[in-house]
């Protein structure tokens, strides 16, 4: 098609996805490309702001290493990674669900551990917490033998993989739920913590004059034959950041009730002083059991990293 006007161009990209072969491709593809030409109209984008986007696109790809995705940052920090989560799960956003974003931070291959075990694999400060968490199905009933990978920061707000000093698979384990549906851990209450600022999501916080902080979280991953594979983030009912993450990803159903407990005896005899517990539930969807992959693969390296923290709006 010889091009006459911008409308043009939209019409002759649309008609050339008319040969794809793979439905859902199509669907995809042109959704995108009417999105997009949309965009560029709406937004009246220059030529010179043009080139800046694709240099974004491009430096979001150049700052993903095995320790760090940019490209899954940027998009929590868009609302996106939120959006999708929920137009997938509670029946397909009809309903309140337990999942959420996988984040950028999930290892595969955590070390299979014994329920009641603790995370802790390297000496790591912090407030001892104590878990149990149950999986139950829609109609309410226990869900056994299902794979749950558990992952979370430090104290000091670094994930074992952002902090050379920590051990490998530090505060991550995989537990195998029993009868009652039913896993428990010992780790250290994990902190709220900046997200990087050192590449294009850091340029897009500033813009807007946003602060960088996640309110603290425990990672889990639900996995089972016969059911959908769920990430889940359960957030501490006590954090100043629950109503402005910098992820879009707080939900009513993922605040758990952090308990601190003060001259109680803790469930481990060698703990002392203060501790924490939480006990929360999850609800899991029939659907394809997968694996999604891993957004990173190993930890950095070099001296221990640094948190940056903007300062919230006034």
């Amino acid at each position: 098609m010889i091009i006459k006007n911008q409308q043009d161009v939209t019409t002759a990209v649309l008609a050339e996805l008319e040969h794809a072969t793979d439905e859902r491709f199509k669907t995809i593809m042109k959704a995108a490309v009417i999105h997009l030409h949309g965009f560029a109209r709406d937004a009246q984008l220059t030529e010179a702001e043009f080139h800046q986007v694709c240099g974004v696109i491009a430096q979001l790809g150049q700052l993903t290493t095995p320790s760090h995705n940019e490209v899954v940052l940027a998009a929590g920090s868009m609302g996106l990674s939120s959006l999708v989560c929920l137009l997938n799960n509670g029946d397909s956003g009809q309903s309140e669900t337990t999942a959420n974003l996988m984040g950028p931070f999930w290892r595969q291959d955590a070390p299979r551990m014994a329920s009641g075990a603790s995370l802790v694999r390297s000496p790591t400060a912090g407030v001892p917490i104590f878990v149990n968490a149950w999986v139950r199905d829609r109609q309410g009933q226990p869900v056994a033998d299902a794979d749950v990978d558990v992952w979370h920061t430090s104290a000091e707000g670094f994930y074992e993989n952002q902090d050379p000093e920590q051990a490998d698979m530090n505060l991550r384990g995989k537990f195998t739920t029993d009868a009652q549906g039913h896993i428990a851990f010992q780790s250290v209450k994990p902190a709220g913590y900046p997200i990087p600022l050192s590449g294009p999501v850091g340029a897009l916080l500033r813009a807007q004059s946003r602060h960088n902080m996640r309110p603290a979280h425990i990672h889990f991953m639900i996995n089972k034959p016969g059911y959908k594979t769920q990430f889940s983030q359960v957030y501490s009912s006590d954090d100043p950041f629950l109503e402005t993450d910098v992820q879009f990803a707080v939900t009513q159903a993922l605040i758990g009730h952090y308990v601190l407990h003060t001259n109680t005896p803790a469930p481990d005899p060698q703990v002392q002083g203060d501790w924490y517990s939480l006990d929360y539930t999850f609800v899991i969807e029939p659907g394809e059991n997968r694996l999604p992959k891993p957004p990173i693969t190993g930890k950095a390296e070099g001296g221990k990293p640094v948190n940056v923290v903007l300062p919230p709006r006034a």
